[in-house]
């Protein structure tokens, strides 16, 4: 295969440094992408109403279940393309390539257009307030304009970090984020068009970022490289694209319809509480973004490495992945525990706001490196091929467990601090049967 200065040898060499330099521009990645949004909240919130940014906020849980199963798909890819490359198969790893922007391309207009049908009943059934509700259906109309395009920059991405580049899709989240920061204002402060300014900005956003992505790849070396006149779906990979994506998919599905009647739980509580989970959720992502950095590094170093034969590597791949993320997610935690007045402040100087903002990042950013013992294990079974258990273990233990809760003690003791602290425990019982569940696949994998 033709060496490429921007790719990296992932079956060769030392693991430690390997995996810091491919995760942490993936977490950099992640983190501005969630900026898009975090810019959104931040400008409506302080130049807008709080109404505004609660109708911002409010839609984040939706949008996430809208995407996440082509999202887990585009994971599909990566495994797919990571373990042809391990075993230097270049006429697959084009097929692979092609079918896979092809899926990204329809699953993004097929969200987008389901999307302007469901927008309104949908929120109307997760019980937005009536103040509220007019300005959500705005923004999750608008936002869902460029789902197309946030497809083809998640896939993208995702086939140049199958060859170890992960710092492209940085850079092009760099130019997309200023672009996205400089309309935001503009069009919220200079053109007052609110919670449809920040909606547009982020659609334009994902154009940018998309387009730079398209480019390269189409520009990349061969067995890379797109070609437009090659753009097809080959039956074969896109049923290996699915065996991993789906499952994938559908545990992100999974975490999103838990979250979704979760935020219909704290729709109970009002606008303020709305808004302030809103708020905290955004340092929770950012805390996150570190976890599922070093989690998609184990997917993709444990597929390579797989298709190669270094099953030794794999398992020092999970030992390495596991370290670097439990120790970055805590670190990331504490510093916005500690300075949590000034970082909510960023957003909010409502009080009323921030009493609830102040209760989630206490309860859930202090604990969220707990989800590192899940996803490292999920990434690494899926590495090894295997991503229908990891899946079945989430339905379990978050999806399952979060509605049972949400539906006895929530019940029984209606205070938002009740409703918070189902995300640590959640993660805990997932995490183990996670965890068991791996060691189970690594064994049968060298049997």
């Amino acid at each position: 295969m033709a060496a490429n200065k921007t790719s990296m040898d992932m079956t060769h060499g030392a693991l430690w440094s390997k995996i810091l330099i491919f995760a942490l521009p993936l977490a950099a990645s992640s983190i501005l992408q969630q900026l898009f949004n975090s810019v959104d909240t931040a400008v409506v919130g302080r130049f807008a109403s709080s109404q505004a940014l609660a109708a911002v906020g409010s839609n984040g849980s939706l949008i996430s279940l809208m995407i996440n199963l082509f999202i887990g798909i585009s994971l599909g890819s990566n495994v797919v393309i990571a373990h042809y490359i391990g075993e230097r198969s270049e006429q697959n790893i084009q097929s692979a390539i092609h079918t896979a922007i092809v899926v990204a391309l329809l699953s993004g207009f097929f969200v987008m257009i389901l999307g302007q049908f469901i927008a309104r009943p949908v929120l109307l059934l997760m019980g937005t307030p009536e103040d509220v509700i007019e300005l959500a259906v705005l923004y999750l109309r608008i936002y869902l304009i460029g789902m197309p395009f946030i497809m083809l920059y998640d896939f993208g991405s995702s086939i140049l970090r199958s060859t170890g580049d992960s710092r492209r899709p940085l850079y092009s989240l760099i130019v997309a984020g200023v672009v996205n920061t400089l309309l935001n204002l503009v069009l919220v402060i200079v053109f007052h068009m609110g919670v449809a300014g920040v909606a547009i900005a982020t659609v334009i956003s994902n154009v940018v970022s998309s387009g730079i992505i398209m480019y390269i790849l189409l520009h990349e070396a061969e067995p890379i490289r797109l070609n437009v006149h090659k753009l097809k779906i080959e039956p074969k990979e896109l049923k290996k694209i699915l065996a991993i994506g789906i499952p994938a998919g559908l545990q992100g599905m999974m975490f999103s319809i838990a979250n979704v009647c979760i935020q219909s739980t704290i729709n109970s509580f009002g606008s303020a509480a709305i808004a302030g989970s809103a708020a905290a959720l955004n340092y929770e992502f950012f805390s996150y973004f570190m976890v599922n950095a070093f989690a998609q590094a184990a997917v993709t170093f444990t597929s390579q490495n797989y298709g190669a034969g270094e099953y030794d590597r794999c398992k020092r791949i999970f030992r390495i992945s596991m370290l670097f993320s439990l120790v970055s997610c805590g670190l990331l935690s504490g510093v916005f525990v500690i300075g949590r007045d000034f970082f909510l402040r960023l957003y909010t100087t409502d009080e009323a706001v921030l009493v609830f903002a102040n209760q989630r990042i206490l309860i859930a950013t202090t604990l969220e490196l707990l989800t590192s013992i899940y996803e490292i294990s999920a990434g690494a079974m899926r590495g090894l091929g295997h991503s229908l258990l990891p899946a079945i273990i989430t339905f379990l233990g978050s999806c399952v467990l979060r509605l049972i809760w949400i539906a006895t003690a929530c019940r029984m003791v209606h205070e938002f601090w009740m409703l918070m602290i189902i995300y640590p425990i959640s993660w805990v019982v997932t995490g183990i049967a996670m965890m068991i569940a791996y060691y189970c696949i690594r064994r049968k994998c060298q049997a």
